[in-house]
Parts: structure tokens; sequence; C-alpha cells
């Protein structure tokens, strides 16, 4: 795998998110690891019991004819005797040989539970030592930060113990090849359903952020992610923000040295060297900036100078040092003015070398046109995600970034700079329970109780935050659909309109969660009867989309959708036919052939073409549907029975077209009329009905039955799952038993040992950050 790598950072930490997902990884091998051992010994002792069953099947057949024989001499002698009158007592040793039995019993049955629980603690040592718990006989997993510090020395404890420092640095070793091995795989694999595909760096940092995995794996990402086609889009946008992180890395060490009057020629100069192919020639030249420098610092001087006139020989010395000051000066001077030798090739060339010793990824290319050509990386996108990283304001202006004849950026353009600084965002706790117990309600189908729930959660946020806040916002959305689904769309538009002003406030009006709330403030708006305005909001979410990342993104196929619609609704077929054409193409590439998506955007190709009169595409384009929809949900499915239908009227119409053509070439005349092309133009209820499939909207109609029907299965359902936590509770019974006895039998040991398998868990994932051994 190429690891360990030495890593810059010397507290290289691993998350808290990789290391619960670790956690959880292991205590769920821990509780298999230890069924399949009790498995196996129960499987031993139904052997055992049924061998020796077999070998005492004689003996008690003897036995039990001897008693037999008894029994008939007994009934012998008391029918000669007279019966009694009273019961005589039982003698003394009829006593003691009950109480014997007694014994016998009770000693056989704590025999058997002591053997069991024997066994059971040897099960619980066997999963413990195979999962590499800290513990012998408990499941305890704790992280040492300092474990690889090189400055620290630590304290080695016995082999096999917690204090055991080979076992903690194993443990460590453990949790980042899990991240390398199982994490970063399942970070590509989630996306590779395009869900909720990132958009720009940010939200890919995120993502990778939840998912546990550091930044400084970033190299390890893009290359795995180099090896899928289908995933071309995201590896753009990790490898557009590996290229900006390297450059800050640079433009720090870059403006950190840099004279405050010449800050903003040295920004421009250094965006001109990073975005553009022109000149590049700096506002100052490096021999004014010298030459102002050495003024300044003979100025100083010529007034330490004036000072030291009538100084004592003894302070000839200080003299000394105080030339050698301005000498240094000098050099500081000239290393102030460093930045006006910087050059393209000189920038991409640091790039290349961060890029290897940071995140050891070779990027094969040595400027903005090899990158464009070979990555597929906007200029613009790289301008937008680098001025946002480092806090650069540009002047708003349209820029000619192949402009061969003066630079593109000047002292003008720079507007501002500001700082950016990293804090955690605090929660709301009350208000969080509020929206995640509301998100449960919708998912289970209550749209009321989970609309009263997140409307509580708003009152809450609201109360905490203010009016502005980005978790505000994600309520607002949530609202409006759910109005939307509750067939209130004039209050879905009214409080999607609130998020859009909200989201653009926070985020920013080029930030991706404000381009999914034009998407859909566009989609209520035409629920609202106004078309005009959410083909304007799609134009606008569209724009800013391709801004950020380009047109080649699964998100641009689903806006082009939604504008093709709403463009065959108004009649532009020839521009609907331009955008629809492009979404299929992005939905073949990132979906697949057999894809639903693909077969939406088949079937919009043929109500449009068919609208253009041109039957034949049409017919073609259909038969893709058709197939798609056989192949995916069957002959019987309501959506391939339309799809049939279609394909019926389609034919109709082009055979009859083809007959009067074939009539028009053979005689040269016409011998009758052409027939009328019927052309229905879509209504607003079939559009809006084909917008809401696109986004993910369905009105299901379900009868009574239905929901009879749905609430067994899912009492079925949650059955089988009680079932199976009582199997695993019953696990967790046998190990918290199997340690509370090891604790017992220990009594020197401290309490907090005593503690069970979850609270060590708990304990084990909180105590500290882990340094990593990457």
């Amino acid at each position: 795998m190429g690891f360990p790598i030495e890593h810059r950072h010397k507290l290289c930490c691993l998350r808290q998110e990789l290391l619960e997902a670790f956690i959880e990884d292991r205590y769920v091998t821990f509780i298999r690891i230890a069924a399949v051992h009790l498995q196996q010994l129960n499987a031993k002792k139904q052997a055992s019991a049924s061998t020796s069953g077999e070998k005492e099947l004689p003996a008690i057949a003897e036995k039990q004819e001897e008693q037999a024989e008894e029994v008939k001499v007994v009934e012998a002698e008391k029918e000669k005797e007279k019966p009694q009158k009273e019961e005589s007592a039982p003698s003394a040793s009829e006593t003691k040989s009950a109480e014997a039995m007694v014994n016998a019993i009770r000693e056989a049955q704590s025999n058997v539970a002591v053997s069991n629980e024997i066994q059971a603690a040897e099960v619980v040592k066997r999963a413990c030592a195979a999962v590499g718990s800290l513990k012998e006989k408990e499941f305890d997993f704790r992280f040492n930060p300092d474990v690889f510090s090189p400055g620290i020395r630590h304290i080695d404890g016995p082999d096999g113990g917690v204090q055991s420092l080979a076992k903690q640095k194993r443990l460590v070793q453990d949790a980042a090849e899990f991240l390398v091995l199982k994490q970063i795989p399942a970070f590509i694999k989630e996306h590779m359903a395009h869900s909720s595909p990132p958009i720009d760096g940010q939200s890919l940092t995120e993502s990778l952020h939840s998912h546990g995995i550091n930044i400084r794996y970033l190299g390890k990402v893009i290359k795995m992610l180099g090896q899928m086609p289908r995933m071309d889009y995201l590896h753009r946008i990790a490898i557009l923000e590996l290229i900006v992180r390297a450059t800050k890395h640079i433009y720090y060490t870059y403006i950190q040295s840099t004279e405050p009057m010449h800050l903003s020629a040295a920004i421009s100069h250094f965006l001109n060297c990073l975005v553009t192919t022109g000149p590049v020639n700096p506002a100052v030249s490096s021999e004014d900036a010298h030459k102002k420098q050495t003024r300044q610092n003979g100025g100083k001087n010529n007034k330490n100078n004036k000072s030291d006139k009538g100084s004592k020989p003894q302070q000839a010395a200080a003299s000394q040092s105080g030339n050698g000051t301005a000498g240094g000066g000098s050099a500081s001077s000239s290393g102030s003015s460093g930045w006006t030798l910087m050059t393209p090739r000189s920038l991409w060339q640091q790039i290349r070398k961060e890029a290897k010793t940071y995140w050891n990824w070779d990027l094969d290319c040595d400027s903005i046109e090899t990158a464009g050509a070979k990555y597929g990386l906007l200029r613009i996108s790289l301008l937008r995600a680098f001025c946002l990283k480092v806090g650069i304001q540009v002047l708003l202006r349209e820029y000619n970034f192949e402009s061969k004849h003066k630079p593109t950026f000047g002292d003008d353009d720079i507007v501002n700079v500001f700082p950016v600084v990293k804090h955690i965002s605090p929660r709301a706790t009350d208000a969080y329970n509020f929206y995640t117990t509301g998100q449960t309600k919708i998912q289970q189908g209550m749209l009321k109780e989970g609309y009263e729930l997140i409307s509580e959660a708003l009152n809450l946020l609201n109360n905490v935050f203010g009016a502005m806040h980005q978790e505000n916002g994600s309520c607002l959305r949530m609202l409006a659909r759910l109005s939307y689904l509750l067939g209130d769309a004039q209050d879905a538009l009214a409080i999607q309109q609130r998020a859009v002003i909200m989201s653009e406030r926070v985020n920013g009006i080029d930030n991706p969660s404000t381009i999914l709330e034009y998407a859909h403030l566009s989609l209520y708006s035409f629920a609202n009867g106004h078309v005009g305005m959410s083909l304007k909001l799609l134009y606008r979410a569209r724009y800013l989309l391709v801004l950020i990342c380009g047109e080649d993104h699964p998100e641009v196929a689903l806006i082009d959708s939604n504008i093709s619609l709403i463009l065959h609704a108004l009649g532009e077929y020839e521009l609907s036919l331009r955008f629809i054409e492009h979404a299929l193409k992005l939905n073949l590439k990132y979906f697949g052939n057999k894809a639903m998506h693909v077969a939406v955007s088949y079937h919009l190709m043929a109500r449009t073409q068919s609208c253009m009169g041109d039957f034949r595409s049409a017919l073609n384009n259909e038969k893709e549907t058709y197939s798609i929809y056989k192949s995916q949900l069957g002959e019987k499915h309501e959506k391939t029975r339309e799809s049939a239908e279609c394909l019926r009227l389609l034919t109709h119409e082009a055979v009859a077209l083809q007959r009067k053509m074939n009539d028009i070439y053979s005689n040269g005349k016409l011998t009758s009329d052409l027939p009328p092309i019927h052309i229905t133009p879509p209504s607003m209820g079939s559009v809006l009905e084909m917008l809401n499939t696109i986004n993910g909207i369905l009105f299901v109609h379900i009868s009574q039955k239905d929901i009879v029907k749905v609430r067994s299965e899912i009492e079925k359902h949650l059955k089988t799952n009680t079932e199976e936590n009582e199997i695993t509770d019953a696990l967790k019974t046998i190990v918290a038993s199997a340690n509370n006895n090891d604790n017992a039998s220990e009594t020197e040991q401290p309490k907090e040992d005593a503690n069970a398998a979850t609270s060590q868990l708990t304990n084990g994932s909180e105590e500290a950050t882990t340094t990593a051994s990457s």
C-alpha cells in the first residue's frame, strides 16, 4: 500500500468518525467470533451427550428390570400383611440418604454452571484475542494519542496488558489500515449511486470527514477514483481540491515575505501566474521594490548613525552589529521583493512538488493549460476555489484568462483580503432532537406529525441562533417539501422563498446549498403557475453549477432535464431537445445503459421528437425506454405498459406518415391529402407530474387494505429484528457474566475494570484522539 509515509505535521490524528466506525466494526467481529465459538461448544456438548446416552442405555434397562422385580416382591409382601391404620414415620437412615441425594444434585448443577462459565470465559478470551482487545477477557479499546510522538518517552507495560506499548501501537496501525482498506472504498461505493454527489471541494471535504477520512489521504482517494470511469466528476473535483490546497501552502509563504504596500500587486501577480497564460509582468518591478526598501532602510540607518556619533569607543562592536543589521535589512529587502521573480512555470513546479511531498501523488501538469487538457479543470473554478480558500476578494467583472497582450489581473482587481478562521459550529441539542424525530415520523408516513415536530425545531433554532442560521435553512427546506407533499403548493412556495434568501445570506450566492434551494424553488414556482420564474431559476442554478464544477456532473443532468421539460411545456421543442440530449449523455455516462434515469431521458426525448414530427427517432428512443422498463420492472408494471402504449401510438403515426411519403416518391404527386400530424401539446399537469418524478417526488394513492398490508409487513420486520436483538443480547449477557466472574475472582483489580463491554466501548472511543501511523 505504500505506507507508512512520513508526514509534515507532528500532530497527525485520526478523526473521531473513523474511531467510531473502527470500534463498531471490531465489535461486530467480536460478537460474530463469540457466536461461532459458542455454536461449536454447543455442538460438542450435544455430540458428547448423545454418545454417553448410548453407553448408558443398557445399564438403565438392567436397573429398570431390577426395580420392576423389587416392586413385585414388595407388592406380594403387602398382600400378605394387614393394612396399617397409621403411617409410620421415616427412619433416620432414609432422611440422610434423601439429603445426600439432594446435595449431590445441587453439586452437580453447580459443577455444570461453573463449567459453562469457564467455557464462556474461554470464548470471550478467544474473541478478544482475535479482534486485538487491550484486555484478555474484556472488549476494551483505548487509543494512545502520543504513541508515535518522537519527543515523548513511554513506560512499556507487560506484554498482553493494557499498558503494553506494542499493543497500543498495533491498535493505531490497525485503525489506519482500516481507513485505507475499508473506509475509502466504502466512501467511493457510497457515491457510486450519485444520490447526493459533491459539487465542490468544500462538500467533498465534508463528505470525507463524515467517513473519518483525513484530507492527507486525498492522494490515495484520487488514485482509487482514477480507476473508475463512472466517477470522473469526483476525480476532477478531488484533483482541483488538491491543487488548491497545495497552492494555498505556497501562497502563505509567498505573501508573508511581501511588504504591505505591495500586497495588491503581489496577489494579482500570483493569480496571473496561477490561472492565466498571457504576460505576467508585475506592476512593481524588483528594482523599484528594492529601491524603495533601500530608501526606508537607509533613512533608519542614518538616524542610527547620528545617534552613535558621540558614543564611546567601547561601542564600536555595537556599531558593527548595526552595520550587520543594515546588511540583514538589505537581504530582507531582496527577499521581500522576491515575489516579482515568480513565473507560471516556477509556481506550477512548486505545486507539483507540494502535491508529491504532502499527498504522495504525482501531478502530471506544469501549467494551467496542461491541467485543463489532462484533468478537465476550469480556470474560473480554480480561481473561485482558491479565493475562497485563502480569503481573497476580487473585483466583479469579466476576466479574459487567455489574453496575450496584458496581464489579466491588476492592482485594482484585488478588492479585499479577509481572514479565514476555522471554527466548530455549536448545535442546539433540543432542536436537533426534534428535527431527527420529525424525520423519523416522515419516513414512517406520518407527514403531519413530522411537520409539527420540524416546526417546533425551527422555533427553537430561532430562539437559540436568531433569524439567520444555516440550520434554519435546512428546517425551512424540509417544511416546504412537506407542505408540497401535503398538497399546499402556495405555502411551499412561500416557505422556500425564505429558505433561498437565508441560504444566499448565510452560505453565499454560489454555494451548493443555494443551488439546491433554487432548484426546489423552481419546482414550487411551476406548481403555482409561475412558469417563466421557474425557468429563470433553473437557468440561474445551471449557471452557478457550471461555474463551480463544469457541465460534466450528474446534477447538471438533473437540472437539464427540468429545463427541457419546462421548455417542452412552452413549445420550445428544439431548445428542449438540446437540453435533454445533454442530460441523456450524462446519465448514460454516470448511471449506465439500464438505469431508470436513462429510461426517463429516452422517454422525454421521444416526447419532444414526436412533437417535432420526427417519429422515426422518437420511435427508436421509446423502444430504448420500453426495453429498460421491461428488464428492470417487468412486463406487467405500469411504466412498462405506458411505454408500450406510447410505442403503439408512435408506430401508428410513423406508418401513416411513411405511406404518404412513399406515395409522393413513387408517383411524383399526391393522390390524396397528407394526414394531419396529431401533435397534442402537453398539459401542465402531465409536465408537473414528470417534474415530480425526476426530482424524486412520488404521489402514491394507497387504499386502506394496502395500508394494513404495509403495517403487517413492518410488524413482521420489527419482530425479526427483535429476535436478532435478543440473540445479540444473550451473547452480550454471556460476555458480561464472564467478565463479572473474572473481576470477582481478582479482588485487587480496581473498580473501573468491572464495567460492561458497552461502557468500555464508549470510554475507549471518547478518551483521546489517535496519532496516525500512516
